[in-house]
């Protein structure tokens, strides 16, 4: 926890007016009892978890309890270690209640019952964030708190709803905490931005969770903003997403963002949220190369190829179609095409083929083990012997492994693009020229545009180590039971044990004695889902194939879909209804973001022109704020000297040049492309030669998003 001082406040000299005790005096005596009860949490808390580590593991439901208290409690530490006296955004009056409400990022209450934070996420801490005066919520005034990094205020702002709320307050300054915030310095990390969330925001991240809602706006509306605590606020007030329901996925564009935006969940108390981009989702991702043949990228791009994984396993479940007679320990038997075709129907729908093997493989013993004649006083048949035979039979395995054969999913793709026969055979509907386009060199050379095949496959298929792994399992538990089996009969030869004895002779508490963490056991992929609800930004460059992977994840349809249809690399022709229900959704709601909280205004007078010449109905959003600083046209040379200057003027901020591949990053200054500063902002945004950034939509589309990257300065460098 942060250095507490005998004061919470820390104004500077020229706000000497707030530091009124009549004004603070209420909020120093909670700020008190606030420290003091957080200085009690940890110590509890502390010992609680010390308990619960020390507590015996046990087993099954039991130890998946404990590991989740250990979570738990480890989280709520976290927390409180990592906020000091901050961990409170402001204050409300409400109507006919002096005493203020005061919101945190988690909820406190002291020993004694009373409540000293409420949760932000709680249906009270609503007000904080959507009232208006417009619509005052029942609310007298809102106060705001801006800490500093030590954890005291250097600045508060209130704001007043009712005339009564003017006879309570002197530091009005209307609606400045939000601007102030919005003109600050960045930071490598997003900053922390709860406290000044915007009613428009605050609305749809409290919006249900049921069906697909999509939150549409252009750059600077928060989107991200609204996303991340959509995440925190969900899985506080929807049981139906908790943690052990399946939890949350959120789905970022790639790195650099998933680094920018890597503490705002942890700041809101939530460290559970699996957060990826789509290659994160299979292992073939982090080697990915880009689709270099754009009609190739087409083609895999859609989801009918997706759906050629179905076929092709299929190809690999086909019964034979003749008879086979085996002699099996001197017994005669016949499985016939009728016995495989029954066999091969017996998986239930959905089991994945590699796990379905095994049910058809135990529906083939048993039918030819029924088939088997035995006389009641037959003492030579025993039904485990035959079973065991049967494995055996090199015949009989070797046709079963090749009707039925273990798949991996790498293989099956891989066959798609080497074996122009296969892929004729699984996608019918394609043309002899794209099945030619298709084939390659090197089939395994993934691209990013195979790793929605990949993952169908995968998903389709199953683990084929599982079954292995099983194997090895049962082999390790019989070796294990054989092991105690003998210890147990020399504890019973002793004849030392007493009435222990008939207890032992017993299987079942043979079969307990086994140690079940000796076995071995697989780690289970956390990201293979199913997930209770997914988050997505920058939705609008997902392809109708990587839709498949997210929807594979997430069975009730629960997401929440962000994007701007003008920020779409390859165009957006449809509305957001059309291409969700193509995709197969069916429960859509969109809400949309206007106003540009990010980019000053004259910043936006230059990039609307760029995007509306390529898309004229682009969701363009209207700025909050002018910066007061001009766009700079310049000479490429001149980079240097610009960012120079900038630098000595500025302490604090971050610069980023984009379209210079050439360019290293230096302290406080990036270096990306267009692509990769998608979701990011900077102080300073300097545009190396955008004119070479592409023609058409992709270009246009590149040099918008460049350009809105900017919270301050925009400079647009060209060459001579």
């Amino acid at each position: 926890m942060t250095n507490q001082t005998t004061t919470a406040f820390a104004l500077p000299e020229t706000l000497a007016a707030k530091n009124d005790p009549a004004l603070i005096a209420g909020d120093e005596q909670h700020f008190a009892a606030i420290a003091a009860t957080q200085s009690e949490q940890i110590t509890e808390l502390t010992r609680r978890l010390d308990a619960a580590r020390r507590a015996p593991g046990g087993s099954g439901q039991a130890a998946l309890d404990r590991d989740l208290e250990i979570h738990r409690l480890t989280g709520q530490l976290r927390l409180l270690h990592r906020f000091g006296l901050d961990l409170c955004l402001g204050r409300v009056v409400r109507a006919g209640d002096p005493e203020p409400i005061y919101i945190g990022r988690t909820g406190l209450t002291d020993s004694t019952g009373d409540r000293l934070l409420i949760d932000w996420r709680a249906p009270a801490a609503e007000p904080f964030f959507a009232a208006t005066h417009a619509d005052p919520m029942g609310l007298v005034s809102r106060r705001r708190y801006r800490w500093t990094g030590g954890g005291q205020v250097n600045d508060y702002w209130d704001e007043v709803f009712t005339a009564e709320g003017l006879t309570q307050h002197a530091a009005l300054d209307d609606q400045s905490a939000f601007i102030a915030t919005l003109g600050s310095s960045r930071s490598p990390r997003m900053r922390d931005v709860l406290s000044t969330i915007a009613s428009d925001q605050d609305a749809i991240i409290r919006a249900g969770s049921r069906g697909a809602l999509v939150v549409d706006g252009g750059p600077g509306t928060g989107k991200t903003v609204v996303a991340l605590h959509r995440a925190a606020y969900l899985l506080y007030a929807d049981p139906r997403l908790g943690h052990q329901r399946g939890g949350v996925l959120f789905v970022g564009p790639h790195e650099p963002y998933l680094n920018y935006v890597g503490d705002v969940l942890p700041s809101l108390g939530e460290e559970g949220v699996q957060t990826v981009t789509l290659r994160d989702l299979l292992p073939e991702g982090a080697t990915a190369g880009p689709e270099d043949d754009a009609e190739v990228a087409a083609l895999k791009s859609s989801r009918e190829m997706v759906e050629v994984i179905e076929p092709a396993v299929r190809f690999y479940e086909e019964p034979p179609s003749t008879g086979t007679r085996l002699e099996v320990d001197g017994v005669e038997l016949t499985v016939r095409a009728m016995d495989w075709a029954e066999a091969f129907a017996s998986p239930e729908p959905g089991v994945p083929h590699n796990d379905a093997r095994e049910q058809v493989w135990e529906t083939l013993v048993q039918i030819l083990v029924d088939a088997v004649e035995v006389e009641e006083d037959d003492e030579h048949f025993a039904e485990a012997d035959l079973r065991r035979a049967l494995a055996e039979h090199e015949e009989l395995t070797a046709t079963f492994n090749g009707a039925w054969p273990l798949l991996e999913p790498e293989d099956l793709v891989a066959d798609l693009w080497s074996v122009p026969a296969f892929l004729r055979l699984a996608a019918p509907w394609l043309s002899a020229g794209d099945v030619g386009r298709l084939q390659r060199e090197h089939p395994t050379a993934w691209t990013e545009s195979d790793l929605p095949l990949l993952d169908a496959a995968r998903q389709r298929l199953g683990d084929s180590g599982a079954v292995r792994r099983r194997q090895r399992q049962e082999a390790a538990a019989a070796a294990e039971r054989a092991r105690m089996d003998e210890v147990i009969d020399r504890m019973l030869e002793a004849d030392n044990i007493g009435g222990l004895s008939q207890q032992l002779r017993h299987q079942d508490l043979r079969d307990k004695l086994v140690d079940s963490g000796a076995l071995p056991t697989a780690t289970p992929d956390r990201l293979a889902g199913p997930f209770a609800h997914v988050i997505v930004d920058e939705a609008q460059e997902l392809t109708d194939a990587q839709w498949q992977m997210l929807l594979s994840r997430c069975p009730s349809r629960s997401m929440t879909i962000v994007g701007d249809r003008a920020q779409a690399r390859h165009g957006f022709t449809e509305s957001w209804n059309e291409r969700l229900e193509r995709i197969g959704l069916d429960q859509i709601e969109v809400a949309s973001l206007s106003i540009n909280y990010r980019t000053p205004a004259e910043v936006m007078a230059q990039a609307e022109p760029v995007i509306r010449a390529a898309i004229p109905d682009a969701n363009v959003p209207t700025s909050v704020r002018e910066g007061g600083i001009p766009v700079v046209h310049d000479s490429r040379d001149r980079l240097d000297t610009i960012l120079s200057t900038w630098l000595a003027e500025h302490e604090e901020g971050i610069a980023c040049v984009i379209g210079h591949p050439g360019f290293e990053a230096r302290p406080r200054v990036r270096s990306l492309t267009p692509v990769l500063a998608k979701g990011l902002e900077f102080d300073l945004v300097i545009l190396v030669d955008p004119e070479d950034f592409g023609d058409g939509i992709e270009g246009a589309v590149d040099r918008y998003v460049a350009m809105t990257r900017a919270t301050q300065q925009l400079v647009i460098l060209t060459s001579d």
